[in-house]
């Protein structure tokens, strides 16, 4: 059976309407689909099978930065289950990233877990080069009212 792949563009709304539930992480909501598809500095490639069902989708946001050249964040890779170990992951990333050469992103970057290996493997196959440092990431929930932070070195250090 073939699988296309294809960016999307604002026009696309109705491709997200069959997606296979493994692909995203939780149900697509129709406001939420509307406003990423029509932000210009979102992509999101998808991989359809013959039968219009989005089986497999890459998602990043291009920025830019007033010291630096546009840089394309790619946030997620989602292939459904049954359809794992067939490339897809490796085609759909391709896409993105050939998409990101298209509109003038000169790098392009994502990070993974450790341990997840299938994830490490596919963006070494897409041609990726993982980073010599390790690095450690915090997360902020902004919904709620910030914690007091504790006693610590000065903000500047």
């Amino acid at each position: 059976m073939p699988v296309a792949i294809r960016i999307l563009g604002e026009e696309d709304v109705a491709v997200l309407q069959r997606v296979d539930p493994d692909v995203f992480d939780g149900p697509l909501q129709p406001g939420l689909i509307e406003e990423f598809l029509g932000d210009p500095r979102h992509h999101i490639a998808v991989a359809i099978d013959d039968d219009s069902t989005v089986i497999g989708m890459a998602s990043g946001v291009h920025f830019i930065h007033p010291d630096k050249p546009p840089q394309l964040f790619v946030n997620e890779v989602g292939v459904a289950d049954n359809h794992r170990r067939k490339g897809i992951g490796t085609r759909l990333m391709a896409e993105l990233l050939e998409h990101g050469r298209r509109i003038g992103c000169i790098e392009s970057w994502v990070a993974t877990e450790q341990d997840n290996t299938a994830a490490r493997a596919l963006f070494r196959k897409a041609g990726g080069e993982e980073a010599p440092e390790s690095i450690v990431m915090y997360t902020y929930e902004l919904a709620r009212e910030p914690a007091s932070r504790d006693q610590g070195p000065p903000d500047d250090a």
